[in-house]
């Protein structure tokens, strides 16, 4: 279609459904038929057959747009004010329970105490979306990030930049994942009413822990490599990796692509140690480590592997730990071999890759 219910609400989405009902006249003018300008427009043809009508009866006049189908009740200079007041969210205007947002009612609850006057509940949703507005679900940010420091070191990973550019280096984003016998849930067509239920591992002992790394340069193909540590649920087993993995991981990486190394990753315990501070003096002819942003996954293009991991996985029942380890190897080797899936990891953390950086 070609534009959603509701798109005309805003004078934008006005004037653009105004410019697709005077085409139809010139359509219409031309002796094209109902299914022809329908297909062509990208409209339904109940629509087209109500334009023509109305175009037969007055012309191109009667098509173009008449307003909005009321008047609103707050001015332009009210509105504006109101939508300050909106971004600034519910906590600066008394609402400081746990619920973060914004509803209905409290929008509505907000306008009567701002200009005293009356909405309804229907009506503020109205006055919303014709001001661009709409329900969404926000992003969750931990309350402990700094947001300062993300936008002045993180957005760019600035330092990093610069200096694969200058060693002609790969700039390489580690981080960590797992998955467990209780798999990620996921979606399924079910008549209303009647929700399916998807039978899982009630205990969930054993765990595989995954680390990824993906690495970019200009002009050259992404990669993407990758470590498993399987923990059985044993007594005195490591959960975790310890450094020597990941140092193993740096090296594997290192050989791999047969370049210098830019190595960013987060600020995990294991990743500060002493040891591997000395591993990266000693071996700083062709390893440069850099620590990303505290509580900022969203710059670290690994994150959007493990997204097409989970998605994978969803309301996947493994029949055991050998059973989840060999599925999981299965679809990350599948990642490796299509590195336009690792390139579109990139543009949702705001980095691209220039002529011959990432910038």
């Amino acid at each position: 279609m070609r534009y959603a219910h509701g798109g005309g609400l805003t004078p934008k989405g006005q004037e653009k459904r105004e410019r697709v009902r005077l085409e139809a006249a010139e359509r219409f003018a031309r002796g094209e038929k109902t299914e022809a300008v329908a297909r062509e427009l990208r409209v339904t043809s109940r629509s087209v057959r109500r334009w023509r009508r109305e175009w037969e009866e007055g012309g191109a006049d009667a098509l173009r747009s008449k307003g909005p189908a009321s008047v609103e009740r707050l001015s332009p200079r009210q509105w504006e004010r109101l939508e300050r007041e909106l971004k600034r969210g519910p906590l600066a205007h008394g609402w400081d329970d746990e619920f973060q947002g914004w509803t209905l009612k409290r929008v509505k609850l907000l306008i009567g105490r701002m200009f005293h006057v009356g909405y309804t509940i229907q009506g503020v949703w109205k006055l919303l979306r014709r001001h661009g507005w709409s329900a969404q679900v926000p992003l969750r940010r931990s309350i402990e990030r700094d947001d300062e420091a993300i936008e002045v070191e993180g957005r760019g990973v600035a330092a990093g930049k610069r200096t694969a550019a200058d060693l002609g280096a790969h700039i390489c984003f580690e981080d960590e994942a797992g998955q467990g016998l209780r798999p990620p849930k996921g979606h399924t067509w079910a008549p209303r009413g009647a929700r399916p239920v998807v039978r899982v591992r009630g205990r969930n002992r054993g765990r595989v822990n995954i680390a990824g790394v993906v690495c970019y340069r200009a002009g050259h193909r992404s990669r993407f490599f990758f470590k498993l540590h399987i923990w059985h649920g044993r007594r005195g087993e490591p959960k975790a990796f310890s450094w020597r993995q990941y140092r193993d991981l740096i090296v594997m990486t290192h050989l791999q692509l047969g370049t210098p190394v830019v190595w960013c990753w987060d600020n995990l315990n294991v990743h500060l140690v002493k040891e591997l501070a000395d591993f990266a003096e000693e071996h700083k002819n062709w390893l440069q480590i850099f620590q990303m942003p505290s509580y900022a996954p969203e710059l670290n293009p690994a994150e959007g592997i493990w997204s097409l991991l989970k998605r994978h996985l969803a309301d996947f029942a493994a029949a055991d730990l050998t059973h989840l380890t060999r599925v999981i190897k299965r679809k990350l080797k599948k990642i490796q071999y299509r590195p336009h899936l690792v390139d579109g990891c990139l543009p949702p953390t705001g980095l691209t890759m220039g002529c011959s950086r990432v910038g």
